[in-house]
């Protein structure tokens, strides 16, 4: 019964929705894949890319492997990230920066929707080199899964936190 409660709280965003033709005898057949993100709004998010002959099919595999792939992300007071980082993925990086409250979430579309369902409400970012919805989307969850608390600093450097 928890499951099912957790699963109704979930967050979910249509990133991109790509739709390829194959020319055969007699016309084209057409196919669509759907980029997914879904968070919890709390720090949990994943992603996903689902394939189909129908749109909602396309959308409903995405959101099935997103569920599937959900990381946690540390955020810091503020609604923010602990630091500035880079996620890769392929041709594709993107710079996050922290930004203070009241800042928004100044970000292209497919970072924006990441940010959205992870409950980031405040940062900067920059994609830099290739725009690939899907490149981009798994960058960005590349760098916020790379991002470290201040906790972990501390523990990882012997100190406590007042020390650093």
């Amino acid at each position: 019964m928890a499951l099912d409660n957790r699963e109704h709280e979930l967050l979910d965003r249509v990133v991109f929705i790509n739709r390829v033709a194959k020319v055969v005898k007699g016309g084209k057949r057409f196919h669509f894949s759907a980029v997914v993100v879904v968070g919890d709004g709390k720090g949990k998010v994943g992603y996903g890319m689902g394939k189909a002959h129908e749109v909602p099919d396309a959308i409903r595999k995405g959101m099935e492997k997103a569920k599937k792939r959900m990381v946690e992300v540390p955020i810091a007071a503020g609604d923010t990230i602990p630091h500035e980082i880079i996620g890769e993925q392929d041709s594709s990086r993107v710079l996050l920066k922290p930004a203070g409250a009241g800042t928004g979430v100044i970000a292209g579309g497919a970072v924006r929707a990441v940010m959205e369902v992870c409950g980031i409400k405040n940062i900067l970012s920059k994609v830099l080199g290739s725009s690939t919805a899907m490149n981009v989307v798994a960058a960005t969850i590349d760098g916020l899964t790379r991002l470290e608390s201040p906790d972990q600093v501390a523990a990882r450097r012997g100190k406590t936190v007042e020390e650093l």
